[in-house]
């Protein structure tokens, strides 16, 4: 039986994941959203292309919740669109609030079993609200955060270096925003700490490069347009951890209870996924310097959560 994915919200993120996960051919797809004709018609321009890249995996467009009945992964990219001026991605927050606690009670209703990948901004505190709203637990619901972050680190990394991206491994922790943790000592260049290979001046500059990625993509392009294809590239690889049963371990926003002596907190964190969603929290043994710069983000992400009101 074809494994069916359904991504809710048809902006450039939503449709972009969509494509990749089609092309790759191992599960069906429903797109949706709440703009009539939009979700329909970006689900056909997608499948006139099949005879060309060559698969057979099917997607539908839709404005119904009822379309995506029976998912085994939805993956939320719903949201409000970034007003001009914003100055981080809590900006969005309350906008984003009013539109969670619409698509998840229907995500829930229709797909009870499913796991739940949450893409949209603010990602840790949108993945508590879904946590809290759905009463999944916690292994079912996943934030996009540290695979966005991680990639970008490891390009900016590889072309300071001149190698390939694919010699690069980053060790991301933390908030998706500027309280982002990366651990030099454990990103590396083929097994190589690049704290053996870069200075110190220009770790920090690569750090900071990453934590305002999207936003130059948003300067460098303007009329609201915001990073697409690396954030659906990382669905994809999280998609592909779960529907494939990969046991991958990635960098992903998930509810901590003790891990990192961390309560009751939906933060950045190496895990495990699988078919189960989240089957292992991976605690790194970190320094005394790097667990206070984790709670440290930890207590960013909760100073946010705690203006929801969530009893």
């Amino acid at each position: 039986m074809t494994d069916k994915i359904s991504i809710i919200g048809a902006g450039n993120v939503g449709v972009s994941c969509a494509q990749r996960i089609v092309e790759k051919g191992y599960a069906d797809v429903v797109l949706s959203d709440i703009r009539e004709g939009l979700p329909q018609g970006k689900a056909l321009d997608i499948l006139e292309s099949a005879p060309v890249i060559g698969f057979d995996s099917q997607i539908i467009g839709t404005n119904s919740y009822k379309d995506t009945a029976n998912s085994d992964l939805v993956i939320i990219t719903a949201g409000i669109p970034r007003p001009p001026g914003i100055t981080s991605r809590e900006d969005m927050l309350i906008g984003n609030i009013k539109i969670f606690n619409e698509v998840i009670p229907n995500v829930v209703k229709y797909s009870p079993d499913c796991i739940i990948i949450v893409c949209t901004n603010p990602t840790e505190p949108l993945t508590h609200l879904a946590l809290y709203v759905s009463k999944f637990s916690r292994n079912r619901i996943i934030g996009l955060s540290g695979v966005t972050d991680s990639a970008r680190l490891r390009y900016f990394i590889a072309a300071e270096l001149n190698v390939s991206v694919q010699d690069i491994s980053a060790c991301v922790l933390g908030q998706h925003g500027k309280a982002i943790v990366v651990v030099p000592r454990l990103t590396t260049v083929n097994g190589i700490p690049i704290t053996q290979i870069l200075s110190p001046e220009t770790i920090d500059r690569l750090i900071q490069h990453t934590i305002d990625g999207g936003w130059e993509i948003n300067r460098l392009i303007g009329e609201n347009v915001w990073s697409v294809y690396t954030p659906s590239a990382a669905l994809l690889q999280m998609a592909e951890a779960i529907i494939l049963n990969k046991k991958k371990i990635l960098p992903c926003a998930a509810y901590l209870q003790g891990e990192y002596g961390i309560e009751n907190t939906v933060i950045g964190v190496p895990v495990k996924l699988g078919r189960n969603g989240i089957e292992q929290v991976v605690e790194l043994e970190l320094t005394a310097e790097e667990k206070a710069a984790l709670a440290s983000s930890a207590r960013v992400v909760q100073e946010i959560v705690a203006t929801m009101n969530l009893s």
